[in-house]
């Protein structure tokens, strides 16, 4: 007896999800309804329902629909891709009872198919007499790249799904799809007692030919295919746990302006410019937030960045100083042996330099989740930061804190308030300035580190910055 109740192909369009659906009809007791929750049709064209549901009876609720295949006499499913509804997707990925069947190809080569059909109009194909004549097809790499993007963002949502729900699919390629037996493995996999023993006959590749002959200008396509960066090699490792937004630190004004705070900032004279606009709220619960959104209809909000290197440097004196701080120090200093001196006594400025680079290598491995301290607020990067923020407040600017008068003076002009000028203090608060103990060696180590918050904001360095 199967140990599923029902069951989807997770596919895309050219990859072979005709053929495979035909061969899934011709097991015994196995029905796949097409396309069942494509926005555009109901299963397949002309047709008009499905099971007794109609089109307008799924669109105003798709769990219907899906109701009615689980419930259905045998093993019934359908086809789903990236565009069909989404209301139904949470709930075909969280039943542990419906078989998910997961369908690639070649994204080139789905690529080129998608652009043949298209351009002759023939989608399916029973027999190669009634072949339409096929041009070659015109590769553009913009399209393709979007093509790309988006066969890959579904199929890592379907893989996180599974994972997290601790599922597994049956993977399976067009190659595969046309292999008999693969696809009597997957008639063991589903628990079906029938087996395949011949392909379908109804359908037959369309286009059997090499790329090479299927595409107009394939040494262009190939040029622009080695500029894809298809494994993502130059993606930035992130292991860096992610935060959450962090929202009773948030600052709102009467104005309508919204200050998202990332340590350490220049969170006091922030406050000091909201609080000449108007009375200011904090502590906000994620409700409490919500009301103050309502209640300012046009509210802006804002985020502070400030260069990686300064940053670390103030979150070094931070740990120097504060009493919060103190058993973070000593686990530093006797387990990392951070030459940081002990409790009560201050750093030498001559000691200073070789601290920080100390703590900025310890800080690298730290946000790789490679030591045994969880990644401080403090020092978390601020991409994390943002991200965590933007899980419930977008920032309608990200400022700049070496030009945050000007910024600040921007965003007031955007809510159409006239707002004082906003006197940017001395942003090197430490007792040791960074200026006088900068070295190469510290601009790399920072850079290094904090290498996300390099490519996302587009630092450079800071001593030709102050320079």
């Amino acid at each position: 007896m199967s140990q599923f109740d029902c069951f989807v192909v997770f596919a895309e369009m050219r990859t072979g999800s005709n053929l495979l659906e035909a061969a899934l009809n011709d097991l015994p007791g196995v029905t796949c309804h097409g396309e069942a929750f494509n926005p555009a049709l109901i299963g397949y064209p002309k047709r008009t329902e499905i099971l007794g549901i109609t089109r307008e009876a799924r669109d105003a609720d798709p769990s219907v629909l899906w109701t009615r295949i689980k419930t259905a006499e045998g093993l019934n499913g359908c086809r789903f891709f990236h565009d069909h509804d989404p209301r139904v997707l949470s709930a075909m990925l969280e039943d542990r009872r419906c078989a998910k069947i997961v369908l690639t190809r070649n994204p080139v080569e789905s690529y080129v198919s998608l652009k043949l059909a298209r351009a002759t109009g023939q989608w399916k194909l029973g027999d190669a007499k009634h072949r339409k004549d096929t041009p070659q097809a015109a590769f553009d790499a913009a399209e393709f790249e979007a093509h790309l993007e988006g066969l890959q963002g579904f199929q890592i949502g379907l893989m996180r799904a599974l994972q997290v729900t601790g599922q597994t699919a049956f993977y399976i390629d067009y190659e595969d799809a046309q292999d008999l037996e693969v696809l009597n493995g997957l008639a063991v996999w589903l628990g079906i007692e029938g087996r395949l023993s011949a392909l379908p006959s109804s359908l037959v590749v369309q286009n059997p030919e090499a790329l090479a002959e299927k595409v107009a200008d394939f040494p262009a396509m190939e040029a622009s295919l080695a500029k894809i960066d298809r494994f993502n090699l130059s993606r930035t490792p992130n292991f860096e746990p992610r935060r959450g937004p962090g929202v009773p630190a948030f600052v709102g004004c009467g104005a309508g302006l919204l200050y998202l705070p990332i340590r350490p900032g220049l969170d006091a004279p922030i406050r000091d410019w909201l609080a000449k606009l108007g009375p200011l709220e904090g502590d906000f619960s994620q409700k409490t937030l919500r009301q103050w959104k309502r209640k300012h209809v046009g509210h802006r909000s804002f985020a502070v960045v400030r260069h990686p290197l300064l940053r670390a440097h103030l979150v070094f004196a931070a740990l120097l100083s504060q009493d919060g701080m103190l058993e973070i120090r000593e686990v530093l200093r006797r387990t990392y042996k951070l030459p940081l001196p002990p409790e009560g006594k201050p750093m030498a400025v001559q000691d200073w330099a070789a601290g920080l680079l100390a703590f900025l290598g310890w800080l690298k491995a730290n946000l790789n989740a490679q030591t045994s301290l969880a990644v401080h607020p403090l020092w978390a990067s601020q991409s994390a930061s943002l991200q965590g923020i933007a899980q419930f407040a977008l920032p309608d600017l990200i400022a700049r804190e070496d030009r945050l008068p000007d910024d600040l003076a921007a965003l007031a002009q955007a809510v159409g308030i006239e707002a004082p000028v906003f006197t940017a203090p001395q942003g090197d608060t430490a007792p040791v300035k960074l200026a006088e103990v900068w070295m190469p060696d510290l601009e790399q180590a920072a850079a290094d580190t904090y290498s996300r918050d390099y490519m996302q904001f587009g630092f450079g360095p800071w001593k030709r910055k102050k320079g």
